[in-house]
């Protein structure tokens, strides 16, 4: 049953007095007072977490200037991974696959067709071990591998996803970095943030990240892959489309009104612009100036962080997390650019890096080209996922574990 149009309209008066309360606060003075007062630099318990690299400031370009600018690194490479989303099957395995893909401008089709496999299974029948070596597919084209997740009580969806989306989308990587000449970017975060969050959320997860040597070796690929590129002295970048980072937030809402959800709604609110009549301009991007990142979980990659005790043969500050915001208002996104410090310390480079991602912004209404291409090449749509799920559970002789909820909404099959 839909609600009955005298609902709908009772609803809404709701909703108008809640507007009237929330405009009686000015967040907008309150975004503003933070960015003049507490990011240069920004302290938590005592511990510097955030701080500007050169002079803190707002700055703007036209986008159909910059869009017309020739790039500053004259190819780029771009990587993603898809998954089909975590699955329980009556049989008592949960697993998720993920598939990652490098893409490249200009195109280079043979690299696109690889593909790097993940399949993660967790159980808790301590008799099975479904884990086994990376094979070679598609005429070398596919490489391949079952990781036996570890075992967990609770979160066994968020353990093999978070395993394989980061282990293939890393070893991927790894194993296409040489062909990669001015640019890498990935599309996401610089580390795996999803894995490296499981330290915030339970006392199960944190211990797991600590001692077990799957996740581990997760992030040591990405460690890894910090020092490949730093010894190439190709830049690496990662590219974020839809931030969730808390950690400015959280430690200015301690000291000051701090009214907005998130960083990426903090940063909306310096970096919109609005003419005399309160309209959006859209005819410029408007950026902010790199800053070191040593809150939330890039302060496991900080100089004074352990790095979950994984080895690292560089500067413990090379691998820090640095940052700059953008914001679109032609879409009205907010996109968040990392880098490791050992490619930004540079003055000159970081200024490239800078402009590079301001022309593939301007010129592509959003992600980077390579970042989309990729995206393309390792998503994996829900038909796709549909079909590739049947088929497991053909191999398996079972059906996925389904309630109410999945009866109700369609979310399967009814024809199983």
């Amino acid at each position: 049953m839909t609600l009955d149009p005298v609902h709908v309209d009772g609803i809404a008066r709701l909703a108008g007095r809640v507007r009237e309360t929330v405009e009686t606060s000015d967040q907008g003075a309150a975004a503003e007072e933070v960015w003049a007062n507490f990011l240069d630099p920004l302290y938590q318990d005592g511990r510097e977490i955030l701080a500007p690299m050169d002079e803190q400031r707002r700055r703007k370009v036209p986008i159909a200037d910059v869009a017309l600018e020739d790039p500053p690194f004259p190819t780029q490479h771009g990587l993603d991974s898809g998954t089909i989303n975590p699955t329980t099957f009556k049989n008592g395995l949960v697993l998720d696959v993920a598939q990652a893909a490098m893409s490249a401008v200009p195109s280079d089709v043979e690299l696109h067709r690889g593909r790097t496999i993940l399949m993660a299974v967790h159980s808790n029948d301590v008799t099975l071990d479904v884990g086994g070596d990376w094979t070679l597919d598609d005429r070398g084209y596919a490489k391949r591998r079952v990781l036996d997740a570890p075992k967990v009580d609770r979160y066994e969806q968020r353990v093999v996803h978070a395993l394989a989306l980061y282990l293939a989308e890393s070893e991927h990587a790894l194993t296409n970095a040489e062909v990669v000449d001015d640019l890498f970017i990935l599309d996401g975060p610089l580390y795996p943030t999803g894995l490296l969050r499981w330290a915030e959320r339970d006392t199960e997860l944190a211990d797991l990240l600590a001692e077990d040597d799957r996740p581990k070796a997760v992030v040591g690929n990405y460690l890894e892959l910090v020092e490949r590129f730093v010894e190439r002295d190709i830049p690496l970048v990662g590219f974020i489309k839809n931030s969730a980072s808390k950690g400015l937030t959280r430690a200015v809402r301690g000291k000051t009104n701090a009214p907005w959800v998130n960083d990426t709604a903090f940063f909306r609110r310096i970096l919109e612009r609005r003419d005399d009549d309160g309209e959006l301009r859209t005819d410029h991007l408007t950026f902010t100036n790199w800053f070191r990142s040593r809150g939330g979980t890039d302060g496991v990659m900080a100089a004074d962080g352990d790095a979950l005790g994984i080895e690292r043969s560089l500067d413990p500050e090379a691998y820090e997390v640095t940052f700059f915001s953008l914001y679109d208002p032609r879409t009205d996104l907010v996109f968040r650019v990392e880098a490791p410090y050992a490619f930004t310390r540079d003055a000159e480079r970081r200024d490239r890096l800078t402009r590079q991602i301001l022309h593939d912004v301007a010129a592509e209404r959003g992600p980077p080209l390579a970042i989309s291409k990729a995206d393309e090449l390792a998503s994996i749509d829900r038909q796709g996922s549909e079909e590739l799920t049947r088929r497991i559970e053909r191999e398996f002789d079972t059906g996925r574990e389904k309630d109410f909820d999945d009866t109700r909404w369609g979310a399967v099959d009814e024809a199983f």
